[in-house]
Order: C-alpha cells, then structure tokens, then sequence
C-alpha cells in the first residue's frame, strides 16, 4: 500500500545523496517535498507539518555525526522522525491473567474474525498459548459459524453464545470455559456494524465490565484512510483501546492511516495484516516500517521470514553442499521453493535493501513471478541425472526438456545461466569460509 510513497521518498533521497552541501534552501525545497508526498499520501494537514518542523529543526542543528554527508543527513532525520511517528519501539500484548484476555472491536468489514483467527495462530505457535475463541458477535449466527471454521483451522477451542444470553452473560461463562477446559488465553471476537452507533459501543463497554479484559484491540482497515483515523478515536473515547491492529496493507490505500493513527490516538499499532490468509498476521515494529516506507529495506524482518520457512536440516545440508562444491539444480530447485514459502515476491522485494524499487515496477515483478514459474517447471522436467550432470545438457536435451515444460529453449537456457551465477556466488561463499576458519 506504500508504493506511491515510497517511490516518492526515493527519488527525493537520490537527488539529495549527490548534495555536497545542504543549504537553507535545499532543506525547504526538500520538505516541501516530503510535505506533498505525505498529504497525497493522506496525512493529515496537522500532523504532516508537525513532523517536517521536527526534520527541519534536526537537519538545521546538525543533530546527525559529521561521518555522514549532508544528503545522509536529511535521510537520516527523515528515517528517525519516521519512526518516531509510527512509535518508536514495538509493543507487545498484555499476555498476564488467568486467563489472558483480549477483546477484539471494529466496524463491520474491518476484518474482526478473520484477525481473531490470526491472532489465536500467533499466540499458539510464537507464545505457546493454549487459546479459547468466543464468538460475542450476538446478531450474526454466521460470525460464530465462521469463527469455528478459523478455530478448527489454527487448533484453538470455540464457545458460542447459548439463546437468551446477554453479551456480559456470555462473556462471564467464555472465561469460565476458558478456565475449566484449561485454555489460557482467550480472545472475544464481538459484533460490528458499518458505523459506530450507541447500540455498538453500550454493548462493548457491557463486556468489557464483565470482563475486565487486559487487552482492548481495535481491528482498522487501512484503506478506509482518514475514515479508519476518526473510527479508532471514537472507539478510544469510548472504551480505552491498549492497542490497534491495521488490516489490508495489502490494498492500494495511500498509506495515511498507517502513518497518522498512532499519533492521533496515543495507543501503539500492535500487528499488521498483509492478506487473508492466516499467516498473514506480522508483529508491527516502527523502525522496520520506516525502513520500508523510505525504501530501505527490513533486513531484520527477511531474516525473520527466512528462519520461520527454512528447515534447518535442509539449511545444513544446502551449506554443507556449498563447503563441498557439489551444489546442483535439484539444490536450486529448493532455493526456489523456500523462497516461495516466504510470501508473495512483492513482499520479499520490499524487505531488500535497494530491491523495493522493484515492487512499483508491475512489469519487472510480473516478470520475476513468471521467472520463477518457468524455472521450476524447467528443472522438473529434467530427468534427475540432469539435473545432478547438467553439464550433460546438449542441444537435443535442452530442446526436450522446453517441451516438457511449455517453455523455449532461450528459457532453459537463462535458467541454466542464473544457475551456474548462483553456483559460483556459493563456491565464493564457502572459499571466504573457509580462509575466516583458517585465519581464526
């Protein structure tokens, strides 16, 4: 959703980079840049002025070490305000309690019960939780129906509201459950409605007194823009929100609400949704989507990716394969595979250092998908002696091996090339190894 945005900040930062010196007047053209980019970006008047005042005081006070150049200076800022502007540092839920609690409230549409779903995954598999999903949404019999679906999914326990029960009601007895059928966290997914009305917000304040719930989470849809800005705060009046989770990153929304809604509202964006499916849930850090936002990368985040796919055993022999100089294409094929297992391609662009760019060039994406495909189907259509000897590809075997696949031979024949490219960058790697051991 920040592709306009962070384009807009790179092609700023590349012409300043090349500024021997920043002057007065540098500085005020530069965040009369910024200034534009973040009110088409939806920010609002306000907080978009607030936040250049800040970077123009820093830049102007040298704030920055004389190691960087005066270009880096103004990145530098810029990244910091940034960051300051989304929290400065993470924040976790509230996991204490018998059980812990977490009340999940929105519009309808927002995403609720397909986040409530998410979050109980998180919970079991990063926090070790044995968690209880309570379908408080009383007027929709089909939100409990769907709520199951997702607990069935995740490995998480289900209680429905039983005829004639009162949220409060229903919710005194979901802790009860919780307790006697020894699940330890429980998130109560509640009802919604397409704008915020007394109905909604008398019936949330009910459960919360009943019961007393630690965490009080708020599910926005980033692409509503300032919409979702003015939902979160009348929500917060209403019922003292801890925390905010921002759904459908994923969309073309311009990006303000990301941007604007921890400021406004005082409580911190906890989790981020990029997608339907239930691994799509990422712990939200304001340093590491500034990072993004600005087009630098989140090396911190692919490592994280990374580890979560990636078999360790596999990883120890692909390395042990690269000390002996025996790394092959079936080798390759399983470097294809892990890194299809860490999302979509636009989402691993954007987590590279200086590869982001790429994701707003639809047409160099599209073709790095349509890569992959093809070399995947290429390298199984080799027999496994090939695939093993590929040295062994002739003509007539490169011929019958695109016609296995649908491809052209030009095709296997770049496949063949991004090979060897990869085998040799792997034969360096294990050489640099290996000089490192002998040093040390």
């Amino acid at each position: 959703m920040f592709d306009a945005l962070t384009t807009a900040f790179q092609k700023l930062f590349r012409s300043l980079r090349g500024r021997g010196v920043l002057t007065e007047e540098n500085i005020r053209e530069a965040l009369r840049e910024v200034r534009t980019t973040l009110l088409e970006a939806d920010v609002p008047f306000d907080l978009v002025k607030t936040f250049t005042d800040r970077v123009r005081a820093r830049v102007l006070g040298q704030e920055v070490g004389s190691s960087l150049s005066p270009g880096q200076q103004f990145i530098q800022c810029v990244y910091e305000e940034m960051a300051a502007l989304l929290g400065s540092t993470a924040e976790e839920l509230a996991m204490g309690g018998s059980p812990g609690t977490l009340l999940l409230c929105g519009l309808h549409g927002s995403g609720k019960t397909t986040t409530a779903g998410k979050l109980a995954r998180w919970l079991a598999e990063r926090r070790g939780r044995r968690v209880l999903l309570a379908a408080g949404d009383l007027r929709r019999p089909a939100a409990a129906d769907q709520l199951g679906v997702l607990a069935a999914q995740v490995g998480a326990a289900l209680v429905r509201p039983e005829p004639g029960e009162s949220l409060a009601e229903f919710g005194v007895r979901a802790l009860s459950h919780a307790r006697v059928g020894g699940n330890d966290f429980v998130i109560f997914d509640t009802g919604g409605r397409f704008q915020m009305d007394h109905d909604l917000l008398a019936e949330l304040g009910e459960l919360r007194r009943a019961v007393k719930p630690a965490n009080i989470v708020l599910v926005v849809d980033a692409a509503m823009g300032q919409e979702s800005v003015h939902v979160a705060e009348g929500f917060h009046r209403a019922v003292g929100l801890t925390g905010l989770i921002l759904t459908k990153l994923d969309g073309d929304a311009r990006g303000g609400a990301a941007l604007s809604i921890r400021s406004v509202t005082g409580r911190p964006i906890l989790f981020t949704g990029t997608g339907e499916k239930l691994d799509q849930l990422e712990p939200f850090y304001p340093d590491r989507m500034a990072s993004r936002i600005l087009g630098m990368g989140d090396v911190l985040s692919f490592v994280e990716k990374a580890q979560e796919v990636v078999d360790e055993a596999t990883a120890r022999t692909l390395e042990r394969k690269i000390r002996r100089n025996t790394f092959t294409l079936e080798d390759f094929l399983v470097q294809y595979r892990q890194m299809q297992k860490m999302g979509p391609l636009e989402k691993v662009l954007e987590m590279i250092p200086g590869a982001s760019r790429l994701t707003s060039d639809r047409k160099a994406t599209d073709e790095m998908k349509r890569f992959v495909k093809k070399a995947e189907a290429i390298i199984l259509s080799m027999t496994p002696r090939e695939r093993r000897n590929p040295e062994i590809l002739n003509g007539s075997r490169r011929a019958r091996i695109a016609r296995g696949s649908g491809t052209q031979v030009q095709d296997v024949n770049e496949v063949l090339r991004q090979f060897k490219q990869a085998k040799l960058l792997a034969q360096r790697m294990g050489q640099m190894q290996k000089k490192l051991r002998m040093r040390f």
